[in-house]
Parts: structure tokens; C-alpha cells; sequence
């Protein structure tokens, strides 16, 4: 599932850049150049990363920074040309998660995108599917008194894959994330993987409960046991 960005910002060029560099690795973008705009647009679209200006028509980024802030957690980037300290200390203790200053190079940008992107994923220290628990911290996994012996890597697949509950996790994703691989290419390694581990915690590996396919995209994990009927693309009775 993409990443929505939301950028406010009224300097047309600038957002159309930012917009197609987003686009490019990826996002799923939406933008506005009135802060009057940005609270509903934000509302409706329900991004997971606001990009926002400070000096704006209609209502300042300070002032929507801590409207933002208000209704919900998202996290917030404020890019402005207003380097001064004191506008950076504002902006961050009315809740920004980072503040960039304009001009900036796309390099730093998307690199300070991506890691408000993973401070922002809930931290995870245990998960429990069904009699298994998985303790991340001490590396050990269990199905009752029985102990399971998950590698490195599953470990990390599966931490990786518990840190977005409910949400599908792209293959490609997977191998930059958990593989490290700086260009995924064509390879089944994540469809072996996840074969792997659906032998070890699953109660049927043929008919998985909590590792389900999503057709042609990648994986997502539901601990609960349950996958929505109507969830598009997935495939709960697919091992890989």
C-alpha cells in the first residue's frame, strides 16, 4: 500500500517538483497552495505525511501546524524559507515532526520524508498470533512450551511486517527493508521467506490466518487472525 504525502505549499513550482519526486519513489501525492484548504484536504485525503509550508494564503503553516496537530498524529514536515532559529523552535514545539529550510536539495528532502516515515511505524516488541508469541527483543519464538526456530531474517520479516498491521507490505519494500537490496529486480525471495515462515507459525500453512497475499502486490499481516472479505487484491488462501 503507497505512502500518501500531502503538500501544502502555494510556490507552484516548487510543489510540482516535490510532487513528481514523490511520485517517482513511489508516494501517492496530493497538494494545495491555500492553507484555508489544507485541514479538510487533509481530513479527506488522510495522508501519512503532511509537507507544508509556512508562508501561505488563507492561513499561515504556524497556525495549521497546530491545527493539524489537534485532530490527529500525522506527521508534519515544514518547509520554509524562513531559517531563523526561533521559527524552527516554534514550529517544532507546535508539533512538527522536522523543519527544512528552502533552497533544498530533493536528496536531503526525501531522505528526511522517509525517516519521519519510520520514526512515525509503531514501535513493536512482541506479537502473538494465535498460541504463538514472538518476543523481538530476546529473539525467541514459541508455540506454547514449544520452541520455534526462526532465523535472523524471519525475525526481521516478521517485525517488519507487525510494524504495519493491516496494511500491505510490497515485495519490493520487503527486499529494500528487510534484504537491504538497493535495486529489488526479479527475484522470489520474499515468496520464499514467506513460505518458510508460514510452515512454522501458521496452524495451516495451505489456508494461512495471519499471513495473507495481496495478488500481484505483496504481504500483510493480520495477528487478529481475520482478514476483511472485502479487502481488494488479497488472497488469504494463496502460499505465495
Amino acid at each position: 500500500m503507497k505512502k500518501r504525502v500531502l503538500i501544502v505549499e502555494d510556490d507552484l513550482n516548487l510543489s510540482a517538483i516535490v510532487r513528481e519526486n514523490l511520485l517517482f519513489e513511489g508516494f501517492e501525492v496530493d497538494s494545495v497552495a491555500d492553507g484555508a484548504l489544507a485541514v479538510p484536504r487533509a481530513h479527506a485525503f488522510k495522508p501519512d505525511l503532511i509537507v507544508l509550508d509556512i508562508m501561505l494564503p488563507g492561513a499561515n503553516g504556524f497556525e495549521l501546524c497546530g491545527a493539524l496537530r489537534g485532530r490527529d498524529r500525522t506527521p508534519i514536515l515544514i518547509v520554509s524559507a524562513r531559517g531563523q532559529q526561533a521559527d524552527k523552535v516554534r514550529g517544532l514545539n507546535l508539533g512538527a515532526d522536522d523543519y527544512i529550510t528552502k533552497p533544498f536539495g530533493l536528496d536531503e528532502f526525501l531522505a528526511r520524508v522517509n525517516a519521519i516515515l519510520r520514526r512515525s511505524l509503531p514501535s513493536t516488541e512482541d506479537l502473538v498470533l494465535g498460541s504463538v508469541r514472538i518476543d523481538f527483543l530476546s529473539r525467541t519464538a514459541r508455540r506454547a512450551k514449544e520452541e520455534l526456530h526462526l532465523t535472523h531474517r524471519e525475525f526481521c520479516l516478521l517485525k517488519h511486517l507487525a510494524a504495519r498491521s493491516g496494511k500491505v507490505v510490497s515485495r519490493d519494500e520487503l527486499l529494500r527493508e528487510v534484504w537491504e537490496y538497493h535495486d529489488p529486480g526479479l527475484t522470489r525471495a520474499v515468496d520464499h521467506a514467506i513460505n518458510r515462515l508460514r510452515g512454522k507459525i501458521e496452524p495451516d500453512p495451505q489456508h494461512p490466518q495471519f499471513i495473507h497475499t495481496a495478488v500481484g502486490v505483496g504481504y500483510l499481516l493480520t495477528p487478529e487472525g481475520r482478514l476483511s472479505p472485502c479487502f481488494p487484491g488479497a488472497d488469504s488462501s494463496d502460499a505465495g
